[in-house]
Order: structure tokens, then C-alpha cells, then sequence
């Protein structure tokens, strides 16, 4: 047996050796990869388990193991899969295909943080080879199905480079939709990944064969002639193929020792299995990637050798799940051309339909008919005969030539045509014309007596697309819809996560069919239905949780301190099904999500205190929890105190604010974490404010919610113990150089009661005075602006300055200067703004009429409290009494014993003099008096 088997290919071995001698004058490489080919595919037939070399998603692969299940009738199949994705597949019933097994790991331990999730997907089609395989073990009693690759934590061990991106699809193909992200980032794992690793062959071969892309060639020059082909000279093809690529690789050594580890890997695992459970290995069957299947490794075959040891998985801990996938997401994971898996499914449809085969289904599956026909008894395999040379006259034989169908050619055209016109396009029966003949012009340039599903294509979008895309769709992707579509599978209620379960239980009263795909309105009376406020809840967690478009409120919004009343809302749940499963991976709630979400932001290190400050209202907001709220709060303080700069202090003022408003009208007594968060940011604060004023990075934005912080929080701050004049220390120590932060500091002054408001207004007055500031002064302005946040009293005197400024500055400094106002107030000062417009029409006259003659009130003369002048030559005004009558001063004068003589009215003002001569003072007092 064993002489016969070794001369199975002798004469084929001879034809290539003269071939490769003619060819290259001598024997050289050229021969031994010849040789080496039939070698690698000599080897794998005499191996005693039968080794079935598979491509991934190829309608042919799974024809021929439909074919071999029913009659070799294994009792163990070994597949190649991550062996911890096994307690999965018998989930596959509950979902409609195409779905993905997935593996997802948030807890990472041994990797590299920045890999973190780690994500594995291995997804499964209808028309795909493992999907025949796992049907027949699983539906047939007394079968073994045992996975034999390595481990989803080992697939990562392996790649010292980390997640590598998906391969570029075909350039020419149109932008991605939104199936083609079901997947997400993850790594795909496809059983069989046939494709030339260099990239010199797969560029002659796409040249020669008169293709645009890969999965073209594969299509014309593997699937269709293997498709009618007997079960050995799939087998032996397919060796031939994995060999060629194999032998033809570039030598990556890394990418080489991962195939190879992964081959002693599988080989290991099947020794280990025959072993343990005493199978015949005659009646096995190893399911694998022909590029596996010609394996060189020492390892290699039942006897091979027991050399390779397997490591310990790392301490991650993974979560295993199915997740929709459709025909785009595993074109997109796999770098195949746009439609090939479309195609591939209306290819094994007409397979099946020619051939008579029945395929493999799982009993229940969403999306497939029950047969109706009744069970055959099952016939005993067929003894196994010795292997016969096949590839010689594979490869001798002339392709076959299919007639042209014009029947289905017709209705291809007719229907491109009708889609066409239903997607914008000016199509009519003359362009149906065009596509069918041009498409059999296309194929008969590409010596193809039968045009295919590409040639269809490149016809469509010749006679129909014109310069621009009228709507949504291009016409290749209207080609692929109508060729099968981009079928997108379900994952069914049963096999969801609890997590997800869940979610849809707690939304059954809307009374929607949520798993469906699509966007669907939902309306909430809370009102008079109160038993929609928890469904409520749970949309809001949803929206917080899920990606953008999969839960979007379009009435209704969540504040602190208020209930709802009526919400409207766009649910999408069916069509983002898959971050719905990985919220499941995370825990068994959404509120459990939720707040190890809201710990892991908090005790990020590179955490501020704002994002622990938006952790705190989201934890009170959405989970109503006052336990994680105050412990949220207690680490802000800490990373309060750890912060060096006023970066965040626009963002903390703002939820402080708010977060302390809610707790003094919801709460008896305010929290302790607050109190302490308003005593120590008080202090912190008042330390940072007079660096914050002289630093260059620091904005006045920055500098002005530092301020608002220390004004609004100084009441709570001195009850609590603070003391008010490190405030004044730190406004005393701060000498700014800007001018937008020099205003904001005379506003400080103005509110320490350093500085007086009509001291400020006569600044500006000299600043609008002086021709060297004038160029500057709009800075001052921006300054003044930003000081209504810590001094909202100040509204009058920057309308005034504002107003000012347009009637004095010049244009050359106030045209340009005015976008930056504007910006100024739409972006920095946006909640500024109604308090300069309320205090502009307090002050501004409500008619036009009026404005002509009205008079801004900082041009009125301002009244004094006294009117003091100095003395004239006309004589003493105080004394004029006493000098006309001099009796009663001379009679008083004489009982005090005073001598003394009267001076004349001329003699001067007597006792005004001191006024006079120091009149400061009761300036002073008038103006004190006028503004009381």
C-alpha cells in the first residue's frame, strides 16, 4: 500500500520536472517548488485522519463538505476555531445568519493597556464551510465536535504587534455603511484565509486572468470549476493551492512562526483528544484552512512529534457572545472586494439548487425553512479507497465554457435598470439594453463565454452611472443588493447576554418590536402612564452607554431636580444590536455599567477634577445614587488638591454651581464632600489666583471662573471657616500684564470694595483718552465682559464702557475688534450675554423716536452733595451776622475775660480760610454723599 501510494504522483512529478528544466535550462528552485507542491500534497493524503482544506465563505468548500459529511458520516470533527469559543455554537440555532462568534476581554492582565478591549470575532455564514460542519455535529447524535485552534488569549500572546487593522479593501469600492462596522475593531478569524502572501503573484495572476480584484479571480478560476468536482480532486486542489501560497510567501519571520505554532498548536490538541477518548482516526475529520493543510512542521499528523508545549492563558478575563454581522462587515474584516460575499451566497444557492445536495441546517434557525421532506436513513460510508492522481487531469482539462443564460442575463438588466430608477437615476429600457450587451461584450473580452456577476458590474455602472450619484446608493452597490444583498444577520432572544435581556424586558411596555432593524419612534406620557418613568430611566442609561443614533432623545431632556413629564424618542437597538452585547461583557445591568464606568473615569489618572465633577452629576442624574455620588465627590476633592493650574476651573465652577443648587433644594443638609469641596477650593484658589493672573497659558476665561468660584462660594466658604483676607492677599498679590486680565482684576477690586465704581469708570475714561491704549482697549473690554462671572453686578458700567467704545474708538480699531466681540460672547461668554442685553434695555430708550433726543446717563452732569467755593474778595459770608451786630459777641467776650479788636469786611474770609486752603476733603465728602 504504502509503494502505491508513494507512486500515486510519479508521473505527475515527472511532467513538472521536465516542464521546470525546459522552462529554466537546468534544474534549480524553480524545480524544487514544483517538486515541493506535489510533495506537500502527497503528504497530506496519506495522512491516516482525513484533512479537509476549506477557504473561508467559499460556496465550493461548502458544497464539497456537505458532500463529504453525508458520506464518510465522521464521528469527530476537529474545526479549526479558538477552542474556548465551543459552549457558543450550540446558540447558533436562536440567530439568524450571518452572525460572528466573539470573544471580548475588558480586564486586561499581561497586555499592553493600550490594547484594552480586547475584541475576537470569527463569523458565520450560511454558504461557509464551518457552518456545514458545526450543523452536522450538532444535529446529528453520537457526533464530536471539538475546536483545535488555539485559545482567543493566545491569539493575542502571539501578536507581539498588537490588533493590527483590517486589510484595505478594493479601492474602487464605494464608502463603507454602517454594516460594515458591525465587527467594530476587532480581529477577525476566518476559517481558511486563501490569498497570495506576495504580492508579485497576486498582481500576475489578477493581470493574466483579466480580473480587477482577488476574490474575482478566486470566483472564476477556483469556485466555478470546483463546484461540480468530485470529492478528490477538491481535496487535491485545494492542497495545491495552500501549498502554492505557502511555498510562494514572503518570509515574514514573525507571521511564519505564528502559522506554524498555530499548525503544532492544532496537531497537539488532536493527538491529545484520539488519545483520551480512544477514537479511530478513520473515523475523524480535520477541518482546516488549506493553507494549514500543507503543513511541513515535525508535529504534523497523528504520529507526528510531541514536542510543542502550550502556555498558560494570561490572568484577562474574557466574555464570550454572538454579535450580528452581514455580508459588508466580513468583506471589510477580511479586505474582500465589495459584494464578493453576496455573490458567494447566491453561488452556493444555485449550487445547492443544481446539484441536489442537501445542505446542513440547524433545526429552529431564524431565517431558514423546515424541510418538509421526510428524514432518509443515513447510508453507510463508503470503505476508504486508496487516493488516485486527480491533479493531472485537473490540470490538463480546458475550462469549461458555460453557455450563455440570457434568460437570467435579461432579468439581471431589466432589474438593475428598475433599481436604478427607484435610487434617482435617469434610467429607461434603452440602458437595460446597453447592460446586457454590454456585458456579454465584457466577458468575451475576458475570454468568458458566460458573463459573471463582475462583468454584470462593470456593465451597470458603464451605461448607467453617469457623472454624479443622485441618491444614497451608487449603482455597484444597487449590483450588489440585487445579486443577494447585504444580509445582515439577528442575534436571537435566547442567546443574548442577561444584560441585554434585560434591556429589552424593561422596555416591553412601549409595545415596539425593538430587535427589528430600523429607527422607531417611541412616545412617553409619563404623565398619565407613570409606569413608562422606569423606561424612562433605562433609555437615558442606554443613550449614555450606547454609540450616537442607537437611543436619541428627540423630546424631553434629564436635569438635575426635575421629573418627566412627556419624552419622545428614536430607538435603533435592532440596528446597534451588537453595543448592546458588548454592554453585557461588562456586567449584568446597565446600571452596574454605568457605574463601573463612572469609577473607572473617576480613578483614571489622568482624571481632573471637572470629569470627576461630571461623574458625580451623571451618577446622581441617571442612578439616583447619593452613596456613589459621595464617593465620587470625596475623589474630586482629592484631585482638586493635586491640581496645579485653573484649567478646569470654567468646567468645575459650572457643576459646582449646579450640583450645589440641587443639593440645597433636594437635601435637608448639604453633603459633606461639597462643604469640604467649597473650603478647600477656596483656599486652593485664592493660592493659585495671582499666578493664574501673570501665566500666558492661563486664558482670561480661566482666570475669570477662578474668581467667580472664590465670589460665589465665599459665603459656604467663611461659614465653614476660611478666612476672607487670603482672598483680599491673593487679589493684592496679583499684578497682570494683559490688559483683558487687568480689567478683570479692577473688577475684583470693585467687588473687595478696593476700588470704586466711579474710580473704574474714570479708568476707562482715561484709557479711551489716552492715543497709546486706544489700540488696546477692546482687550480691556473682552476683560470686562469676563467679569460679569464673578461680578454680575458690574452690568451697567460695561454696557457703558461698551457703548463708549462705539462712540469713540476709531474705525480702524473698532472694526476689526468687533468679530472678536462677537465671538467672544457666542463662544466664552455665551451665558454672559442676557445680562448685557437685559441691562442694555434697561438703559436704552424701547422706541426709536425717543433715541434721537435721549441722553445716555453717564453724560448727565452728575449732582454734587456740596457745593463748595472759594471765597471772594467780597468779604466773609459766615461772619456778616457778628459784624453787623457786635453788642452780644463783645458782652460775652468781656464775661470770658477776652480782649480783642473787629476787623473790617475787607480784611479777608476769616473762617473759611482752612477750606480754602484744603479743600480735598469736602470734595471727598460731596462725591461720598452723591453716590449715597
Amino acid at each position: 500500500m504504502t509503494a502505491m501510494q508513494e507512486g500515486t504522483f510519479s508521473a505527475l512529478r515527472t511532467q513538472l520536472q521536465e516542464a521546470a528544466e525546459e522552462f529554466a535550462g537546468g534544474p534549480d528552485a524553480l524545480q524544487d517548488i514544483l517538486l515541493g507542491l506535489v510533495d506537500d500534497v502527497d503528504r497530506a493524503l496519506r495522512e491516516p485522519l482525513e484533512i479537509f482544506p476549506v477557504c473561508h465563505h467559499s460556496p465550493a468548500s461548502a458544497l464539497a463538505m456537505a458532500r463529504r459529511l453525508r458520506e464518510k458520516q465522521p464521528k469527530v470533527v476537529y474545526l479549526e476555531l479558538c477552542e474556548d469559543l465551543a459552549p457558543l455554537l450550540a446558540e447558533l440555532r436562536n440567530c439568524k445568519l450571518p452572525v460572528a462568534l466573539q470573544a471580548f476581554a475588558t480586564d486586561v492582565e499581561g497586555f499592553p493597556a493600550d490594547w484594552s478591549p480586547l475584541s475576537v470575532v470569527a463569523p458565520v455564514t450560511e454558504a461557509s464551510a464551518e457552518y456545514q460542519a458545526i450543523s452536522y455535529a450538532l444535529q446529528t447524535p453520537g457526533v464530536e465536535l471539538v475546536l483545535v485552534d488555539r485559545s482567543c488569549d493566545h491569539v493575542f500572546q502571539w501578536d507581539a504587534a498588537g490588533p493590527a487593522p483590517a486589510e484595505p479593501t478594493d479601492p474602487d469600492a464605494p464608502p463603507a455603511e454602517e454594516e460594515a462596522a458591525l465587527h467594530g475593531d476587532a480581529v477577525g478569524l476566518g476559517l481558511g484565509d486563501l490569498r497570495p502572501r506576495f504580492a508579485e503573484l497576486e498582481e500576475h495572476l489578477l493581470r493574466h486572468g483579466r480580473v480587477r480584484h482577488w476574490s474575482e479571480w478566486w470566483h472564476q478560476y477556483v469556485e466555478l470549476p470546483l463546484g461540480d468536482s468530485d470529492h478528490d480532486t477538491y481535496r487535491q486542489v485545494m492542497f495545491l493551492i495552500g501549498s502554492l501560497f505557502r511555498r510562494l510567501a514572503p518570509g515574514d519571520p514573525h507571521r511564519v512562526r505564528v502559522d506554524e505554532d498555530r499548525e503544532r498548536y492544532m496537531w497537539t490538541r488532536m493527538r491529545e483528544h484520539l488519545a483520551a477518548s480512544g477514537a479511530d482516526p478513520a473515523d475523524c475529520l480535520y477541518v482546516c484552512g488549506a493553507f494549514h493543510a500543507a503543513s511541513r512542521v515535525a508535529e504534523f499528523g497523528v504520529h507526528g512529534a510531541d514536542t510543542f508545549e502550550i502556555g498558560p492563558p494570561s490572568g484577562s478575563t474574557w466574555q464570550y457572545g454572538l454579535i450580528p454581522s452581514s455580508h459588508a462587515a466580513i468583506e471589510a474584516q477580511f479586505g474582500l472586494a465589495a459584494g464578493s460575499v453576496s455573490i458567494a451566497a447566491t453561488t452556493w444557492a444555485k449550487h445547492v439548487k443544481r446539484s441536489g445536495i442537501k445542505p446542513f441546517r440547524l433545526a429552529g434557525q431564524a431565517g431558514t425553512r423546515p424541510s418538509r421532506s421526510r428524514k432518509a436513513t443515513a447510508a453507510p460510508p463508503a470503505p476508504a479507497a486508496p487516493p488516485t492522481d486527480k491533479l493531472t487531469g485537473f490540470l490538463r482539462r480546458p475550462p469549461v465554457l458555460d453557455r450563455l443564460d440570457e434568460t437570467e442575463l435579461l432579468g439581471w438588466s431589466v432589474e438593475i435598470v428598475r433599481a436604478a430608477r427607484r435610487n434617482g437615476y435617469l434610467a429607461s429600457t434603452a440602458d437595460a439594453i446597453a447592460v446586457f450587451e454590454t456585458s456579454i461584450l465584457l466577458a468575451g473580452m475576458r475570454d468568458r463565454a458566460k458573463p459573471t456577476p463582475y462583468d454584470f458590474q462593470d456593465a451597470a455602472v458603464t451605461c448607467i452611472e453617469k457623472d454624479s450619484v443622485p441618491g444614497r446608493r451608487d449603482v455597484r452597490r444597487l449590483v450588489e443588493i440585487m445579486m443577494g444583498g447585504d444580509r445582515v444577520g439577528q442575534v436571537g432572544y435566547e442567546a443574548l447576554p442577561p444584560l441585554a435581556r434585560d434591556v429589552f424586558d424593561r422596555l416591553a411596555p412601549l409595545n415596539l418590536k425593538l430587535q427589528q432593524r430600523g429607527v422607531q419612534r417611541a412616545l412617553l406620557d409619563i404623565a398619565s402612564r407613570p409606569e413608562l418613568e422606569r423606561c424612562s430611566d433605562t433609555l437615558w442609561i442606554l443613550r449614555y452607554l450606547m454609540p450616537q443614533g442607537a437611543v436619541r432623545p428627540i423630546m424631553g431632556e434629564r436635569r438635575l431636580g426635575e421629573r418627566p413629564i412627556q419624552e419622545s424618542w428614536d430607538l435603533a437597538l435592532g440596528t446597534h444590536q451588537r453595543a448592546l452585547i458588548e454592554l453585557g461583557y461588562e456586567g449584568v445591568s446597565i446600571e452596574q455599567v454605568l457605574e463601573q464606568r463612572l469609577r473607572r473615569t473617576a480613578y483614571d489618572p489622568r482624571a481632573t477634577a471637572a470629569t470627576v465633577l461630571a461623574a458625580v452629576e451623571d451618577a446622581t442624574l441617571y442612578l439616583r445614587s447619593r452613596r456613589l455620588a459621595d464617593e465620587l465627590g470625596t475623589r474630586a476633592l482629592e484631585v482638586l488638591a493635586s491640581e496645579r493650574s485653573v484649567d478646569g476651573a470654567p468646567e468645575v465652577l459650572r457643576r459646582v454651581r449646579r450640583l450645589l443648587a440641587y443639593y440645597r433644594t433636594s437635601e435637608p443638609v448639604l453633603p459633606p464632600w461639597i462643604e469640604s469641596f467649597a473650603k478647600t477650593g477656596y483656599a486652593h484658589y485664592c493660592t493659585l489666583l495671582p499666578s493664574a493672573f501673570t501665566d500666558e497659558d492661563a486664558t482670561v476665561r480661566q482666570v475669570a471662573a477662578t474668581l467667580g468660584f472664590l465670589f460665589s462660594m465665599e459665603s459656604l466658604a467663611l461659614s465653614l471657616g476660611c478666612d476672607r483676607n487670603q482672598l483680599e492677599l491673593a487679589v493684592a498679590q496679583s499684578h497682570p500684564a494683559d490688559p483683558s486680565k487687568t480689567a478683570l482684576l479692577w473688577a475684583a477690586q470693585v467687588q473687595l470694595g478696593r476700588l470704586s465704581r466711579e474710580e473704574l469708570r474714570r479708568r476707562c475714561d482715561d484709557l479711551l483718552a489716552n492715543p497709546l491704549v486706544v489700540p488696546a482697549y477692546p482687550r480691556y473690554l473682552s476683560g470686562f465682559v469676563h467679569a460679569l462671572e464673578p461680578v454680575p453686578g458690574l452690568s451697567d458700567v460695561v454696557v457703558e464702557a461698551v457703548s463708549n467704545a462705539f462712540a469713540r474708538l476709531p474705525d480702524h480699531v473698532l472694526l476689526p475688534w468687533l468679530p472678536t466681540l462677537v465671538t467672544t460672547l457666542r463662544s466664552g461668554a455665551a451665558d454672559l450675554a442676557p445680562l448685557l442685553i437685559r441691562e442694555a434695555g434697561r438703559i436704552f430708550p424701547g422706541r426709536l423716536a425717543a433715541l434721537d433726543a435721549w441722553v445716555p446717563p453717564w453724560r448727565e452732569q452728575r449732582p454734587t452733595a456740596v457745593a463748595l467755593a472759594a471765597p471772594g474778595p467780597a468779604g466773609p459770608r459766615g461772619a456778616a451776622l457778628l459784624a453787623a451786630h457786635p453788642a452780644a459777641c463783645d458782652a460775652l467776650a468781656g464775661l470770658l475775660g477776652c480782649e480783642g479788636t473787629w476787623e473790617t469786611p475787607d480784611a479777608g474770609p476769616g473762617g473759611a480760610a482752612l477750606l480754602g486752603r484744603h479743600p480735598a476733603t469736602a470734595e471727598a465728602l460731596g462725591e461720598l454723599l452723591a453716590e449715597l
